[in-house]
């Protein structure tokens, strides 16, 4: 069984509300680290402490430390059931799994769901604190997104069986009806991956991700198993020219992935209490995770709202999507053709995407291109509030402005002139 650690600070130093907002005027270290301290109450129980300092605070947060040291750590059920499901049909996976998510421990769960506000109202009175001591009611920043855009949108796809292999072009032929582009995880040893297949979405302007080895549950097991399956991890990244990765199961432990040869990681998410390892990092924006950026996701998984809820419609996507542009985040999905062959259930996502489609606003791209531009803006230097700068990697950073006060959750972009 594998031992979690007490915390992983160092892995989230980059990520203090300074390095986050990024603003243009010199505010000191110690405003930041006040306001931090000030403004904890305002995360959930567990996580606002008693003399809070940043980096605990990070820690508690993006690195899911309310939930206790055995965070990354399945029970012992949830452990052997992954030992045995490989030789259950199909069908009895899925319906086992639906009893799990809708087991009475929900209840007990630390943090709201579908949408946890408590980080982003934390991020915004940090901001509005270090302006008021300063005497200020607005301050420039780096926006979040490139070109002025409120929002990120990024669509991926897990590819967990044959059948959903199978089922990738003609997945990925409806999304190009209507305009969009995604991410497709495949999983290298656990059925035949086709290489034409690989090229021809990469040809169509599709991204290839790796999904794990083996998709059966054991990744983080041991230490030892993690150190043996990492190297053919990483193989099959090269293989692939790969450079995002994401858990079978989203099971993670950050300290042991810092061994992946990726630029990003999206084995986490902003809030979800079905997962075997229930929790969340409370963000809807990306953050730096040690080596890699971490794109968590932020609209719940395609399994959860179709089979374990029963929804019939996009609406829990649609309200969370509006939550995401309100506060300029990213809104993440991951879906799974496995799924989505289905043509009730595809007729749902293709609802989805057709509201997606009447949209203004977001910056739709792949998750590469969020990891290189969040890496781009956390190295942009503006010297005035109306410059523009163009990044490595070909994106357009623009000053935003943050308005305290009445509309403190609001953030309104001013283009550079």
């Amino acid at each position: 069984m594998m031992v979690a650690r007490p915390g992983i600070p160092h892995l989230l130093a980059e990520n203090d509300p300074a390095s986050f907002w990024r603003p243009l005027l010199p505010f000191d270290d110690a405003a930041w680290e006040e306001a931090a301290a000030a403004c904890a109450p305002l995360l959930p129980d567990g996580v606002s402490l008693a003399e809070p300092d940043t980096a605990t605070l990070l820690d508690h947060t993006l690195g899911e430390g309310y939930m206790g040291r055995r965070r990354w750590q399945m029970s012992g059920p949830v452990h052997q059931g992954y030992r045995i499901r490989k030789v259950m049909p199909r069908p009895v996976v899925t319906a086992l799994r639906t009893l799990y998510h809708h087991r009475p421990t929900m209840r007990a769960f630390p943090l709201r769901w579908p949408v946890e506000d408590r980080f982003v109202q934390f991020q915004q009175a940090v901001f509005a604190w270090v302006m008021r001591e300063h005497g200020m009611c607005t301050a420039p920043y780096t926006a979040f997104w490139p070109d002025g855009h409120q929002y990120a949108l990024v669509l991926t796809h897990d590819v967990d069986t044959q059948a959903g292999h199978d089922f990738a072009l003609q997945l990925a032929e409806v999304e190009e009806r209507y305009g969009f582009r995604s991410s497709f995880n495949f999983v290298p040893e656990r059925y035949q991956v086709d290489p034409g297949v690989l090229a021809e979405l990469r040809a169509r302007g599709f991204e290839i991700g790796v999904h794990g080895l083996h998709h059966d549950g054991r990744e983080f097991a041991s230490r030892a198993t993690w150190d043996q399956r990492v190297q053919k991890i990483n193989e099959y990244i090269r293989r692939w020219g790969a450079v995002g990765f994401r858990s079978p199961l989203v099971h993670r432990q950050p300290e042991w992935m810092q061994a992946l040869e990726v630029e990003y990681d999206a084995s986490c998410f902003d809030t979800e209490p079905r997962e075997s390892m229930p929790g969340g990092v409370l963000t809807i924006w990306p953050f730096f995770l040690g080596r890699f950026v971490e794109l968590p996701y932020t609209l719940v998984q395609d399994h959860t709202l179709m089979i374990s809820l029963r929804e019939r419609t996009p609406r829990l996507w649609l309200d969370k999507l509006d939550f995401i542009a309100r506060n300029r985040g990213m809104a993440l999905a991951v879906t799974h053709p496995d799924y989505l062959n289905s043509p009730a259930r595809l007729a749902i996502y293709e609802r989805f995407l057709d509201h997606l489609r009447g949209q203004e606003g977001y910056w739709h791209t792949l998750p590469r291109d969020v990891a290189r531009w969040w890496r781009d803006r956390a190295a942009v230097r503006f010297n005035n509030p109306r410059q523009s700068i163009v990044t490595p990697h070909g994106y357009t950073a623009t000053v935003a402005c943050y308005r305290a006060g009445a509309d403190a959750h609001t953030a309104e972009a001013v283009r550079a002139g």
